[in-house]
C-alpha cells in the first residue's frame, strides 16, 4: 500500500515518538499535519526535520486538552487538507512516581485530561474527516502500564492514574472500532519502556532513578533492552499499510516485559519417563 495519497495528523510530533512516528509517514510520501503545545525549545527543530523531509505538512500548535481548539483543529485540517486517512492518536502526560511522588488532584485530573480525555474529543472531532476516506486507520497509542499498573519494577515509572488512564484508551479502541466500521479501521498501540518514555531520553531516567532501578526495568524485559523510536514507527506503518484486516485490536511492542521476569525451568524427566 502506497501512502503518498494519504493524510495523516499525528499529535504530539514535536519530539520523541511523534516526531519519530511523523518523520517515518513523510518518509512514505504522506501528507501531514502535525500537532505541538509544550517542549517550545523544540520546535525549531521540529519545523527544520520536516522541512528537510520534503513532505507536504502542515504545523499547528494547540492544546488538545481544550475541546474548542480541538475543534478548531479539525475546522484547520478540513480546510487545509479536506479529509484524513491516518490519525496517531498519542497524546500523553504519564506522571512517574519517582519524580512526582502521590497524585494531588490537580496531578490527577491533569492525568485524565491528557492521556485520556484528549484523545476522545480528538477522534470526536476527526471523525468526520475520516469518513471522507475509504480506507481510514486510527491508532491510539497507549502503554503497558496498562496492564502492569504501579507494580513490579515498573513502579517506579508508572503511576496508577496513568496506568488507568490507558486502561481507559483500551476500552476507546474497542468502542470506537465498532463505530468506524468497515471504512476506518481502529488499534491500539501498546509501548513497554521506550528509550524516549520512562527510558534513556526522559529526565526520570537520568535523575531520579538509581542505577539499581533502571537495571530492574532491563532485566525484567526478555530482550534485555528499551524500545527505540524507530521501533515504534515501524509498528505503525505496520498498522497502517500491513494489516488490512485488523481492527480493534492492540498490538503490544514491550520487549516480552509483561512476560519478564519469570524463567522456564528445564523439563523434568517425570516418573513416567523414559528413564523410568
Amino acid at each position: 500500500m502506497t501512502l503518498s495519497s494519504k493524510v495523516a495528523l499525528v499529535l504530539g510530533a514535536v519530539k520523541g515518538i511523534g516526531k519519530g512516528i511523523g518523520l517515518a509517514l513523510a518518509a512514505e510520501n504522506a501528507s501531514l499535519a502535525l500537532t505541538r503545545h509544550d517542549w517550545t525549545d523544540s520546535f525549531q527543530s521540529m519545523e527544520e526535520d520536516f522541512k528537510a523531509s520534503g513532505a507536504r505538512h502542515e504545523i499547528y500548535t494547540a492544546d488538545l486538552r481544550d475541546i474548542e481548539q480541538v475543534k478548531a483543529l479539525a475546522r484547520d485540517i478540513e480546510r487545509d487538507f479536506g479529509r484524513l486517512d491516518i490519525l496517531v492518536n498519542n497524546i500523553e502526560r504519564g506522571g512517574w512516581p519517582a519524580v512526582h511522588g502521590e497524585y494531588t488532584q490537580e496531578q490527577w485530573d491533569l492525568e485524565m485530561e491528557t492521556t485520556l480525555r484528549a484523545k476522545r474529543w480528538v477522534f470526536h472531532h476527526m471523525l468526520p474527516l475520516l469518513r471522507k476516506s475509504r480506507d481510514a486507520s486510527v491508532i491510539n497509542i497507549s502503554s503497558i502500564a496498562a496492564a502492569v499498573g504501579r507494580s513490579g519494577p515498573a513502579a517506579v515509572v508508572f503511576n496508577d492514574g496513568y496506568a488507568a488512564a490507558c486502561a481507559g484508551v483500551s476500552s476507546l479502541t474497542r468502542t470506537w472500532a465498532r463505530m468506524g466500521a468497515p471504512h476506518i479501521r481502529v488499534n491500539e498501540l501498546m509501548l513497554g519502556i521506550f528509550e524516549t518514555r520512562h527510558a534513556q531520553g526522559t529526565r526520570g531516567w537520568k535523575e531520579a532513578l538509581s542505577d539499581k532501578e533502571k537495571q530492574a526495568l532491563i532485566d525484567h524485559t526478555l530482550l534485555k533492552r528499551t524500545g527505540t523510536v524507530e521501533d515504534a514507527a515501524k509498528a505503525v506503518l505496520f498498522m497502517v499499510r500491513g494489516a488490512p484486516y485488523m481492527t480493534g485490536s492492540t498490538l503490544c511492542i514491550d520487549g516480552g516485559y509483561l512476560l519478564g521476569g519469570q524463567t522456564v525451568p528445564d523439563m523434568p524427566e517425570g516418573i513416567l519417563g523414559p528413564h523410568s
